[in-house]
């Protein structure tokens, strides 16, 4: 019972203390939100540029493909990368926002000290959340250095087949949605300070890849259609080989999120403790957490 009782905990140790959500081992917050603002930027321009160009072509299927493309995994998580993305950014430059004021009044105090055991910190939005908003935006963080990837896996070994896409438009926006949408969780994974997830995030994964496939086949029923052939057992040649494909995804998320966690450790490993790059603040190194300067 206690087992089953910490998948819902929303743990009692202090959120994030020194902001790793928030800062880059590389970058300034500054930069860092600049960076993920721009990808927002992109992530949202490319879907509503997406919309709009195919209602406005029937030869794509008009409107009737934008209401159905909500039924695609693919939309449904490049969604979440750019609100992710949108939040993060906001998150960051917030947080980029009171540490320079922080820094200002050390100053006008003749204080120079800076860290973990500096009289003022910097604070952003999330700080202020309730815990059960900033679980969430720690599982949220986890799905889109994860989903993305598997996206890219599932698209380019299954789904995909030659020859390339005759149109520059097609061409365009499967890269954009199925390849730069990895290079975008590459860029959290390699750059941000965050820790290794939780493993109980693994639990949450393989619940959200349920939610989906229950979507799926409640489009099947109401509309007549599959968002994607190994869905459809009469089209791939019975029921056994749609339970095959779904265990390989199911198996296909397992090892992601191993691997995504393996990489966050080894960056924490040659950054934190290997290079003493702890995070960038005003332009100086610190990490309060592994007393690294």
């Amino acid at each position: 019972m206690a087992k089953g009782r910490g998948i819902f905990s929303l743990g009692i140790d202090c959120w994030d203390p020194t902001h790793r959500f928030e800062t880059s081992w590389l970058f300034s917050p500054r930069v860092l939100g600049g960076i993920r603002a721009l990808i927002s930027l992109y992530s949202f321009t490319t879907l509503f540029f997406i919309i709009g160009y195919t209602c406005a072509n029937s030869s794509l299927g008009g409107c009737e493909n934008v209401r159905r493309s909500f039924s695609y995994f693919t939309v449904l998580t490049y969604w979440g990368l750019a609100f992710y993305f949108l939040a993060s950014a906001i998150h960051t430059l917030s947080y980029a926002r009171h540490y320079a004021q922080s820094c200002r009044q050390r100053e006008g105090r003749g204080e120079q000290q800076v860290g973990e055991n500096s009289p003022l910190r910097a604070t952003c939005l999330v700080d202020s959340f309730p815990r059960g908003l900033q679980a969430l935006h720690s599982l949220f963080y986890t799905t889109i250095v994860t989903l993305p990837l598997l996206v890219t896996i599932v698209y380019w070994g299954v789904l995909y087949k030659n020859p390339w896409f005759a149109r520059e438009f097609d061409a365009w926006h499967n890269v954009s949605q199925h390849a730069l949408n990895s290079g975008f969780a590459l860029f959290e994974i390699v750059f941000a300070r965050t820790e290794m997830y939780p493993w109980v995030h693994l639990l949450w994964l393989l619940v959200i890849l349920l939610g989906y496939l229950c979507v799926a086949y409640i489009t099947a029923a109401t509309q007549g259609w599959y968002t994607y052939t190994f869905l459809d057992h009469d089209a791939i040649g019975g029921r056994g080989y749609v339970a095959a494909y779904v265990f390989g995804i199911a198996i296909g998320i397992v090892v992601v999120f191993l691997v995504v966690r393996g990489l966050i450790w080894l960056r924490r490993w040659l950054t934190e403790v290997k290079l003493g790059m702890g995070g960038t603040e005003g332009g100086e190194y610190v990490d309060a957490e592994m007393s690294t300067r």
